[in-house]
């Protein structure tokens, strides 16, 4: 047994360092060479200011640190989208900080920056907390104009996102410490308060050369847009500083005067460490995925010790749901349950399949922590809903479209942790991206997608053979093993986490011992947001 969990342990280990390193590698976002010129202008780096604004460098929590991975390689790569988000403390008070990225395309924005930028509003908004603007951008990447100009999801609603933030009472504060030029020069001014550094930033509309070409005026880019011309003549900017650490200085100090608001009123206690070592819980997931485990064992590596307080343990038991403390707060958690169970009408259930007996149980134990105002945790590991005729006939589609309705309307904060599977309409009931978590991240071990790569491949196959018979050729058992393998092997690469980090669909990849710390840390955050809305299921068919 200690060998089995030892051979676990080194393969998620292996997984996350792999992982790791591309992180580590997207942290000199346009390299070494870059970063000293940067320097050399008298400069920090985005992750430099961002760590000289915190109060503790090592208590942020980056998003989307792998968006953009693999992607825009015929225009060199965008590591991290060329734009750095984190959710960190300055003054005590949770903010997110959005720093644009100089070395990285001189901080132009490919689609996929907007994507990002717009996530890190969402967060603000959704959790009413200051956003800080650290600028530094040439603007919209022209190549890839029309993947981010026009659409809803695009450039332009970052702009509006200021100005509804703004009517919502968010705090948005900007500092401009490089270029900020055409549409991109809203984004500041739409700010509450904006902050300019002397010689290094500007802002304009347009710059010296498009002023030229358009009008035939000379003027250079300094009086044209610099911090003293938009300080003193034009007014558009609040307060004039010498370099970059005078302007996190001014944001700190800003931050530091705001008033306090009320709080959500989480539940809040004494920190108690897990029963059961959290440097262990390496060891929960078996290295090959296939093979069941025991969810409890991970739950006591996770949970604050002798805290859960388990809902209904004897029913629907392929989804675990309890009370509990993480970090000192309390949570509802529900936890796809990977060992085969047997119910008391003696079915044998597969582990990490939804029942309408386990659906009914987590839909009245979301309304439950919607009544007492428990933040939701979500613990995924789930293949799908029960399938075949005993399960239709018992109605699995309405039971699986309660949980749906119930996840769905849930006002308390919701959190998502994929741990393994996170497969069809099993991520949808176990609160996917579409949900609305307000942190959604992943173990090195998670897989999203429609199926599993086995099944998917069997599917298409039965399809591409489909497709032969009816141009009446045969499909030769060689041709349909290869046909097979490469389906597989395309299909799995689209599954794997990093696909998923690249695209945005979750915040991070996130090593196994950070989770509490993410859980904590998002809670903490939403207590800064009471509820506005009343808890209603609406319409549930029976």
């Amino acid at each position: 047994m200690e060998l089995e969990q030892e051979k676990n342990k080194d393969a998620i280990k292996i997984a996350w360092a792999a992982l790791e390193s591309k992180v580590r590698k997207n942290k000199l976002g346009g390299g070494k060479e870059r970063l000293k010129k940067l320097e050399e202008k008298g400069k920090l780096s985005a992750r430099k200011r961002i760590n000289a604004l915190v109060d503790n460098p090592n208590d942020i929590v980056e998003i989307g640190s792998l968006a953009a991975e693999n992607m825009y390689e015929e225009y060199g790569g965008c590591p991290s989208a060329g734009v750095v988000v984190v959710v960190g403390k300055i003054g005590c008070r949770p903010c997110v900080i959005v720093a644009n990225d100089p070395t990285v395309k001189a901080g132009a924005w490919f689609p996929m920056t907007a994507k990002k930028n717009l996530r890190a509003q969402e967060i603000a908004m959704e959790n009413r907390i200051p956003i800080i603007y650290l600028v530094d951008s040439a603007g919209i990447f022209l190549p890839l104009q029309d993947q981010i100009f026009a659409d809803k999801e695009d450039f332009g609603r970052i702009f509006r996102n200021n100005a509804r933030m703004s009517s919502m009472g968010v705090v948005q504060i900007a500092a401009i410490m490089g270029s900020c030029v055409a549409g991109g020069a809203y984004l500041p001014i739409m700010s509450d308060e904006s902050i300019i550094v002397e010689k290094t930033g500007s802002i304009f509309l347009a710059g010296s050369y498009l002023v030229k070409a358009a009008i035939g005026e000379k003027i250079d880019n300094e009086t044209l847009g610099g911090a003293d011309t938009h300080s003193s003549i034009s007014g558009i900017t609040d307060h004039k500083v010498k370099d970059d650490h005078a302007a996190l200085d001014k944001i700190r100090s800003l931050i530091e005067k705001m008033g306090n608001r009320a709080k959500a009123g989480f539940n809040k206690s004494k920190v108690l460490t897990p029963q059961l070592p959290l440097e262990e819980i390496y060891g929960c997931l078996p290295k090959e995925r296939t093979q069941t485990y025991d969810t409890y064992n991970l739950l006591n590596h996770l949970v604050d010790a002798n805290s859960m307080d388990e809902y209904k343990k004897e029913y629907g038991k392929t989804i675990i749901t309890t009370y509990a403390k993480i970090d000192g707060w309390s949570v509802g958690i529900l936890a796809n349950q990977r060992k085969v169970v047997k119910s008391k009408t003696g079915e044998m259930q597969f582990g990490g399949v939804i029942y309408s007996d386990s659906a009914d149980k987590a839909t009245r134990f979301i309304a439950n922590c919607n009544q007492r105002n428990i933040p939701l945790v979500f613990l995924q590991d789930v293949s799908g809903f029960m399938v075949g005729s005993k399960a239709e006939h018992g109605g699995i589609i309405k039971d699986g479209a309660k949980m749906v309705n119930a996840v769905s309307n849930s006002v308390v904060p919701k959190f998502t942790i994929v741990i393994g599977n996170s497969f069809g309409a099993g991520n949808y009931a176990m609160c996917g991206r579409s949900f609305d978590p307000r942190f959604m991240v992943a173990w090195p071990t998670a897989k999203i997608a429609v199926m599993g790569g086995a099944q998917a491949s069997d599917v298409l196959l039965q399809i591409e053979k489909a497709s032969s018979k009816k141009g009446n050729k045969k499909t030769q058992e060689q041709k349909k093993e290869d046909l097979k393998k490469e389906i597989q092997t395309h299909y799995e690469e689209k599954t794997d986490v990093l696909y998923a980090a690249s695209q945005l669909w979750i915040d991070a990849v996130i090593d196994p011992v950070d989770t509490r710390k993410w859980i904590s840390l998002g809670i903490e955050v939403a207590n800064e947001s009471p509820s506005q809305e009343k808890f209603n299921m609406g319409i549930l068919q029976v």
